[in-house]
């Protein structure tokens, strides 16, 4: 199927951060109407996968709609080495219980944006294992022989490490190679990923032009980054992300707790909304729109890409009743306090923060009250009776003696 003109401009136009070669020879190619093959690769590193990914997975969603072969690739060797991109530490090597677990149903959630099922044209999943397990100690020789010492070292942080004595080792090199290989092993027109996936897919640009002499598109998309800090908007080391996994209310939830200066770039990056709409949103956001109407706007466009749209109405119509009430929700689950416990094991032990350092954060926010109570570091958090306890706009318990 040939595309039209504003069909290609629109993908070309939504969470991308820098095409190579160029972004007009990836929109002629697009538009000759020649069916190409896309891969989009993630490692397995964790069980859960985020908003953050669904600007890539969208991505690959829609040029498959376009009628090309798409992939999505589980890095389950390349796990096994652990990219170095952006660490300032050399990265722990993961065993094959641990990636096999962490696979586990990626693929349902992947399904939930990407059709795997599509009787013309579905998406395929592949193991990288299935190749780079196969390479001989020669063949890696080979792979090694096409790339410097000096070009690894100049990745900024080999840099950093350099620079604070940190330790660098030799497995760490081979990451961006193995990844590279990924691209000739399948023979692929092109790449997408984050921008800060840049160095490792320019890597298999490289490497698929000196193996096959051919060119290789490399489509790098924005992260979701909040501009107005400069902090990840889904940053699962501490806790603040929402899973595709998600509950619709939680979802839903979540989704309202985002600071409004996100709201234009989540619903590009991470919504099927046509550009038409969010153009409207915008205008109306500058005409001074309440921007809480317009992220529930934002809430049921994730909530139905993910859930439904009745169980997006769902959860608005909870949230709106609690945000009303600016209390506890009728429903609301409640726990059995067997002996006097802080609060923070209490809250880790029943999922509602991931971690003692996401209670940390949330408590010196303000984010947490006891009994309608803002809770701070001086407070008691060691719960002897009834507690109401809420998190946030959107988590809430009962504790019960």
């Amino acid at each position: 199927m040939k595309p039209t003109e504003k069909e290609v401009n629109e993908l070309l136009t939504r969470g991308i951060s820098a095409v190579y070669p160029s972004k007009d020879s990836l929109k002629e190619a697009l538009l000759s109407g020649k069916r190409l093959s896309f891969y989009l690769g993630a490692d397995p590193t964790g069980p859960e996968l985020h908003l953050g990914h669904s600007t890539n997975l969208i991505l690959i969603e829609k040029l498959r709609r376009l009628g090309h072969k798409t992939i999505v690739l589980f890095g389950d060797f390349t796990a096994k080495i652990g990219d170095p991109t952006g660490k300032e530490n050399t990265r722990r090597q993961m065993t094959e219980k641990e990636i096999k677990t962490n696979i586990k149903t990626w693929k349902s959630q992947i399904s939930r944006i990407v059709s795997f099922e599509d009787k013309e044209n579905p998406a395929e999943i592949l193991l990288n294992s299935k190749w780079l397990s196969k390479l001989k100690f020669t063949d890696v020789l080979e792979l090694s022989s096409h790339v410097t010492v000096k070009q690894m070292i100049e990745r900024d942080m080999f840099e950093e490490r350099v620079k604070a004595g940190k330790p660098i080792y030799l497995h760490e090199f081979f990451y961006p190679l193995m990844q590279g290989y990924d691209s000739v092993a399948m023979d692929i027109d092109g790449e997408i990923g984050g921008n800060d996936q840049t160095f490792n897919m320019l890597m298999g640009r490289m490497l698929l032009r000196q193996y096959k002499n051919k060119e290789k598109f490399v489509i790098t998309t924005t992260l979701l980054v909040n501009q107005k800090t400069g902090k990840k908007l889904m940053n699962k080391s501490e806790g603040d992300y929402i899973p595709l996994t998600a509950g619709f209310e939680d979802m839903y939830g979540k989704v309202m707790a985002l600071p409004d200066e996100v709201i234009l770039q989540v619903l590009t990056d991470c919504t099927f909304l046509p550009l038409e709409e969010i153009e409207k949103v915008k205008i109306m956001l500058h005409e001074g729109s309440n921007p809480k109407e317009v992220k529930m706007r934002l809430g049921r466009e994730i909530v139905t890409l993910y859930h439904d749209a009745k169980k997006a109405a769902a959860a608005e119509k909870k949230f709106t009743e609690v945000f009303k009430k600016g209390g506890m929700p009728d429903e609301v689950r409640i726990v059995k306090l067997k002996k006097e416990e802080m609060l923070a094991d209490i809250l880790v032990r029943e999922k509602l923060v991931s971690s003692k350092t996401e209670f940390r954060r949330l408590l010196s926010n303000g984010a947490i009250s006891i009994n309608g109570e803002t809770a701070n570091e001086n407070s008691s958090l060691q719960i002897t009776k009834d507690a109401d306890i809420k998190i946030g706009k959107h988590r809430f318990l009962k504790i019960k003696s």
